[in-house]
């Protein structure tokens, strides 16, 4: 049978059809039921309790950091309840070789991945201090440039390929953040070099205040990814296994030389966009805070194990406490560490001051000492 003749010019064709392209993929339901039993991870019991223990510890940290913003302890935070799964899960794919470029709301990636709570809190403190990676650590420090981490992905993430490194550079930004030039530039730049990384759209459906049907005309985050040539896939990014899963198969991927992988995680921030004034009541329902949170990611993976007799109340209680108690010795050794002062903001814009800012500092200095 001869093929049907399509036309050309018909533009509206062009469009029909593309979600197709891109199914959710999801493992477990929102009652915690595996729905796909050949892409249930190959995990094991002790790795599903150490990632479900990462998620509590999570949320409970982001409790205790909205607590002790409140109380004019800490400085910026961008709450993260809601998004453990696609934050936790994904990162819980990696290997501490592999090279975190977090944005900002992705401070806990941050601290699993080697950063010691107490500098993670005078980051957000606006510490310098907060910059001092130990040397083993594979990261840069959040970005607060939208979508600029996604330009330094694809640099470091050749500089993995032409060192033959088994590793990927893995960047995370918003559904916000893939409307940025600087998003496309990184992505076109680490296909076009088949550059080892793993890109990551977490998309919790608003620009801060702007929905994401407001942003693009395009149905899903992930079908930017082929204008660029990249394998792209949507996941349920409040299905811890889901995302695991996918990010392990694109982490496989990468190393493997084939080039970088674009993953959209459908999730959702059941908080404010930051603790700096954003009121989400005025641009989201309460039906649809409601709607999300029948999703939630703690819900969803808890009934999944505990029915595998893996949790219980008694473990999800122990790992609270252990949390409360980490954030309180961190928060009082970031309380106790000198408060910096105007000379020191000096001192760190060159390595080398000018005899201009010399001066400055020298006046500071003596300023300070009196």
């Amino acid at each position: 049978m001869a093929k049907k003749k399509v036309n050309p010019l018909d533009f509206a064709a062009f469009l029909e059809g593309i979600d197709e392209n891109f199914p959710t993929v999801q493992v477990l339901d929102v009652n915690g039921k595996v729905v796909d039993e050949s892409l249930v991870p190959d995990l094991s019991d002790d790795e599903l309790v150490e990632l479900m223990s990462r998620m509590v510890w999570s949320r409970v940290l982001d409790q205790r950091s909205t607590a002790l913003n409140r109380q004019g302890r800490l400085g910026f935070f961008a709450p993260t309840a809601g998004q453990e799964a696609s934050q936790l899960a994904s990162h819980f794919a990696m290997t501490k070789e592999d090279v975190l470029l977090p944005g900002y709301r992705d401070v806990p990636q941050l601290i699993q991945h080697g950063l010691p709570l107490k500098e993670a809190f005078l980051w957000s403190k606006g510490h310098a201090a907060g910059n001092e990676y130990p040397e083993d650590l594979k990261a840069l420090p959040p970005q607060i440039i939208i979508g600029a981490q996604y330009v330094q992905a694809a640099g470091v993430a050749l500089g993995l390929k032409k060192r033959n490194k088994p590793n990927v550079a893995f960047t995370y930004t918003g559904d916000g953040g893939s409307s940025q030039g600087d998003f496309y530039e990184g992505i076109n730049f680490a296909g076009a070099m088949k550059a080892n990384a793993v890109f990551f759209i977490q998309n919790n459906g608003y620009a801060i205040s702007t929905p994401r049907e407001l942003q693009t005309a395009a149905t899903t985050l992930a079908q930017k990814g082929l204008a660029a040539g990249i394998p792209s896939i949507q996941v349920d990014g409040m299905d811890a296994l889901a995302v695991y899963k996918v990010t392990k198969a694109a982490r496989d991927w990468a190393i493997a030389g084939n080039g970088p992988v674009l993953i959209e995680t459908l999730t959702y921030r059941y908080g404010p966009h930051t603790l700096s004034g954003d009121d989400p009541t005025r641009y989201r329902s309460q039906e649809t805070d409601d709607e999300w949170a029948a999703k939630d990611p703690l819900t969803r993976f808890r009934i999944y194990l505990t029915e595998k007799g893996l949790w219980s109340e008694e473990k999800e209680e122990a790992v609270i406490e252990a949390t409360k108690e980490e954030v309180k010795e961190a928060i009082k050794a970031t309380d106790a560490t000198p408060k910096q002062k105007v000379s020191d903001f000096l001192k760190n814009m060159f390595e080398v001051s000018p005899q201009s800012i010399q001066e400055q500092i020298d006046i500071y200095e003596a300023k300070e000492s009196k």
